[in-house]
């Protein structure tokens, strides 16, 4: 394993004030005030940027003209999961099992049909969730 490769590896065990530190070396700068899953982002592009070098002036002048000549950021592609009738989706929720079936008008969980699955997880959880982040079929966000 490469020096870089144990650096990187290193900063997911690091606490905050770690990682602080390990920037003031790295940066000879204050960290900035981040959220700590940010700061270990910034740290391990600075670690690599020193190993690797920083993106030449040309490609970041680019990517900056690129950016404001669109004037707005695009939205992420969600990509759709067809769920067919027949699918089963299974997910375990606090020791508990939960298995639903994707029927012609709606989805079936312990004998009853529901609209969606957003309501399913509803019943599951006592909170409000999306149906199909909590059904894993969404990434977070």
């Amino acid at each position: 394993m490469t020096r870089l490769a144990r650096d990187l590896a290193a900063l997911a065990t690091m606490s905050p004030a770690q990682l602080r530190e390990r920037w003031a070396l790295v940066d000879a700068s204050p960290a900035p005030s981040v959220p700590t899953p940010l700061l270990r982002r910034l740290l391990a592009q600075r670690l690599q940027e020193k190993r690797h070098g920083a993106l030449p002036l040309l490609v970041v002048r680019e990517l900056e003209r690129v950016a404001s000549a669109s004037g707005t950021i695009a939205e992420p592609v969600r990509r759709q999961i067809a769920l067919t009738p027949g699918t089963r989706l299974i997910r375990e929720w606090n020791g508990r099992t939960i298995a639903v079936e994707v029927g012609e008008s709606g989805f079936l969980w312990e004998d009853k049909t529901y609209r969606s699955l957003s309501e399913i997880a509803c019943e599951v959880t006592g909170a409000h969730w999306s149906g199909p982040r909590f059904f894993g079929l969404r990434r977070h966000g």
